[in-house]
């Protein structure tokens, strides 16, 4: 995985921490010392709850509504909560869950992943977007990911030697190391061209139409490319 795709990923992770602070009633985010503070108050002298980079504030300022204020720095817009879901947009409900092989426990999305989004739609002809094989490979890829935890994600490196995972007794740096390893070799045998859809959305949880828009793919086109990507994934797992 390139180095350009963590800059954007911790880009994103501390943009949606943004957010979340905004949220709240009087929270501001201004220039400060080089980057952008997110502040629960206008008043100066309250603490900087959050620093932004200059791609964080970006994404940031792509993914909510700001409003300028006359004082200086903006506030976030409030969205009126819809009554479901937009379409292709799978719900994320974030939860510390027992890691299955560590005392420290892990956050986990226990909401709708949107693998599992896609395989439940179905075509004109009543046929399901993914089929079984496609849909566990991309989970597979998915829960991986996510077992590293949100540090681990943010701090990941895919060009570190080869470490041979799922060992009983590894200390958690050497499991984290391991699984890196495993989704490395993964999205290697993916390839170019087919393993950025997969970075998209069984790493960073994208909808398939966020990823399309972001890969700069011909509209109504992901599908077919994510099938691809799942099938080559598939055959990586020996599941087929």
């Amino acid at each position: 995985m390139s180095q350009a795709f963590d800059r954007e990923l911790e880009a994103r992770r501390y943009a949606e921490r943004a957010m979340r602070l905004l949220a709240r009633p009087g929270a501001v985010v201004a220039p400060e010392g080089g980057g952008y503070g997110v502040r629960l108050g206008a008043n100066r002298r309250r603490r900087v709850m959050l620093t932004l980079d200059e791609a964080a504030f970006q994404v940031l300022a792509r993914e909510a509504t700001l409003k300028v204020r006359p004082q200086g720095g903006w506030t976030m817009v409030s969205r009126p909560a819809p009554d479901a879901p937009p379409p292709g947009r799978p719900g994320v409900i974030e939860a510390e869950v027992p890691s299955p092989d560590s005392s420290k426990p892990v956050r986990r999305n226990l909401g709708e992943s949107p693998i599992a989004w896609l395989a439940r739609r179905r075509d004109r002809d009543g046929q399901p977007w993914l089929t079984p094989i496609e849909a566990a490979a991309g989970e597979r890829l998915r829960e991986e990911y996510e077992r590293l935890g949100a540090q681990g994600r943010l701090t990941m490196r895919w060009d570190a030697g080869r470490v041979d995972g799922g060992m009983p007794g590894l200390a958690p740096a050497e499991r984290d190391h391991a699984a890196r390893q495993r989704i490395a070799r993964a999205l290697e045998a993916v390839g170019p061209g087919l393993r950025e859809i997969l970075e998209r959305i069984c790493l960073m949880g994208s909808a398939l139409e966020a990823a399309e828009s972001a890969l700069k793919l011909p509209r109504r086109t992901g599908k077919t490319v994510l099938k691809l990507a799942l099938q080559r994934l598939a055959r990586h797992y020996r599941m087929v």
